[in-house]
């Protein structure tokens, strides 16, 4: 898959519910807005990359493409709800299903190789969702 290559406009759901980070970005890379941001591996944010643990979306496009790890810190959304297309769905019996991510703009229902992000929360239409999404840090233990 491909990571974003420019900001890209998201629709949310209850606002009031969004919960915000702040986190070190890696080496030479920019993060967009709207991307989906994952760990790494050495604990420094970069565009989600399939099996990442997941620590949230973009709000701010951060361009570190200059600068060392660390040297720029993300903001991301670790809580939120999103409507996005999820491939994979297509009934209300997906409520409750659980949603991954292959890439920084892929949400998916496969888990093979990828990164859990959420969960149905309501089908809309077709491939359509809206889904509760949860960064590894907001999730309970």
């Amino acid at each position: 898959m491909t990571t974003l290559a420019a900001d890209k406009a998201r629709k949310f759901e209850n606002v009031d519910q969004q919960i915000q980070n702040s986190l070190p970005v890696i080496a030479a890379d920019i993060i967009y807005c709207g991307a989906l941001v994952g760990d790494n591996g050495s604990g420094y944010a970069r565009p989600l990359v399939a099996g990442d643990s997941f620590w949230g979306i973009c709000t701010d496009q951060c361009d570190n493409s200059a600068g060392a790890a660390g040297a720029k810190y993300v903001n991301v959304l670790s809580e939120f709800f999103i409507v996005v297309a999820v491939t994979g769905a297509s009934a209300v019996t997906d409520v409750d299903s659980t949603v991954y991510a292959s890439d920084d703009d892929t949400f998916t229902l496969s888990s093979t190789s990828n990164s859990t992000v959420g969960k149905v929360h309501r089908w809309v239409s077709g491939t359509t969702c809206v889904v509760h999404c949860q960064a590894v840090s907001q999730r309970s233990i």
